[in-house]
């Protein structure tokens, strides 16, 4: 187990790994509920809907098979699952315009794209392309973007009457939830600044177990808790609905809805796959101190084409694109550094299928401290960004606010590169720019001006 996973030259021991990777699974298990909660709710353009139990059977499936390739394959500490924002292209941009094997088709095409792009080294020289302090900025970006992510699941912050954001739903701390939240949090960070094993661990799982008997004796409104209700389970066994498996239909979307609607659908899953899973790559890897003096990710074409393959499989199994989950910042942060993190991960999620009553027990309360937490230790990247430096600081700024304030990645990354590109030909270092950084360049500006493009095209 140590010469293939590595553990002792990443300077990690089986206990950390098994820690990481439960933390990572618990801080994703929300996706078990929220995946088929968006694909389930919307309707094709027949008007069919899909089985939420066979979607969650698809969801968990999708996410193990994912993750134990990248365990085996990459020796990563990542946790890979129906992507959040990808579902949603799929539920409300091609559903409506095709059949649900349609759209799940376009997925695979998705995925086989990323897969292409991997194998063919094209991905790799891209992130390579991006200089280092666009990567610790990514990282940084990707820090202040689960942080938000933790706030907002716990309904600590809120979206405001007046204006965009607020403190809790009325402007003001209240419920139980909320509160557990902040012990939580405040648990969190005394054990872990107290250098205490299982820092993050202990304090997902005291504050989940003190939720479950906050709502067995308090009356709280069951939407306050978000998707997740914390309750003892009425069965620990539920039996998994393999119905949705294999029903794809790859091509049939381009004669459904049209060849420029398929293909825009097709374009936006392809972008946001690459880039958001490229962002979470880089800042996971930089945090878990991965990364070489470049910036560079070991194994990093192994973990790109796993990525892609997840994507597929996301879509053969109807679970809508797998990817890369910036929840694994959370093993990280427990110190996982190795796939051995993501086989405990993926290990868990297989479990799952049959004990699905007993993943769904930890509420966004208990899972988000652990993402505040780590977006703090992410945050300290910064420190590695030139500040003074103003062609590199502005865009690293760029891509630094609008992770979390567009809650995107990939918006991020494209503003950034984009960004970058343009101070350096303006300053006349047009020449030192990698060829490779331009074409990026203007795929974001294609990618942020999609809809002018389709009006044009159409």
């Amino acid at each position: 187990m140590d010469r293939f996973f590595e553990l002792s030259a990443r300077g990690t021991t089986v206990g950390r790994e098994v820690r990481g990777g439960l933390t990572t699974f618990m801080a994703m298990a929300y996706i078990i509920l929220l995946n088929p909660i968006i694909l389930g709710g919307a309707t094709d353009v027949t008007g069919a809907k899909l089985s939420v139990p066979q979607l969650t059977t698809a969801t968990i499936l999708a996410a193990a098979v994912g993750t134990v390739l990248m365990a085996v394959a990459g020796n990563a500490p990542f946790g890979l699952a129906a992507g959040l924002g990808l579902n949603a292209v799929v539920a409300y941009q091609a559903a409506p315009h095709m059949t649900w094997a349609q759209a799940m088709g376009l997925v695979v095409l998705e995925g086989l794209v990323i897969v292409l792009l991997a194998v063919s080294g094209l991905r790799q020289l891209i992130m390579n392309a991006i200089p280092l302090a666009l990567k610790h900025a990514i990282s940084v970006g990707i820090g202040a973007f689960i942080a938000l992510i933790g706030l907002v699941d716990a309904g600590f912050v809120a979206r405001g009457e007046g204006t965009p954001v607020q403190l809790g739903t009325t402007g003001h701390l209240s419920g139980w939830p909320v509160a557990l939240f902040c012990l939580g949090l405040l648990l969190m960070i005394v054990l872990y600044v107290r250098r205490t094993p299982a820092a993050i661990l202990i304090g997902i799982a005291v504050t989940a177990v003190l939720a479950v008997v906050v709502n067995s004796v308090a009356a709280i409104d069951p939407a306050s808790w978000g998707v997740v209700v914390p309750r003892v389970p009425d069965a620990l066994v539920a039996a998994p609905d393999f119905g949705l498996i294999g029903q794809v239909d790859l091509f049939g979307g381009f004669a459904r809805a049209g060849a420029v609607t398929a293909t825009v659908v097709l374009f936006t899953l392809v972008l946001s796959g690459f880039f958001d899973a490229m962002g979470t790559i880089i800042g996971v890897s930089d945090e878990a101190g991965l990364v070489d003096e470049q910036g560079r990710v070991p194994r990093l074409g192994a973990i790109l084409t796993v990525d892609g393959v997840a994507g597929a499989i996301g879509g053969l199994s109807s679970a809508s694109a797998g990817t890369v989950f910036v929840e694994s910042a959370a093993g990280v942060g427990e110190g996982a550094r190795t796939g051995l993190a993501a086989l405990v991960t993926g290990g868990l999620f297989t479990l799952t299928l049959l004990f699905t009553p007993v993943a769904t027990v930890v509420p966004a309360a208990a899972a988000a401290p652990a993402l505040v937490l780590v977006g703090a230790l992410m945050m300290t990247q910064a420190k590695n960004v030139p500040w003074d430096d103003l062609t590199m600081a502005i865009p690293a700024f760029l891509t630094i606010v609008l992770m979390p304030f567009t809650y995107s990645i990939t918006n991020g990354v494209g503003a950034g590169v984009i960004a970058y590109t343009v101070v350096q030909a303006a300053t006349g270092r047009a020449r030192r720019l990698p060829w490779l950084l331009w074409v990026v360049a203007l795929v974001f500006l294609v990618y942020f001006g999609i809809d002018a493009v389709e009006r044009l095209i159409a």
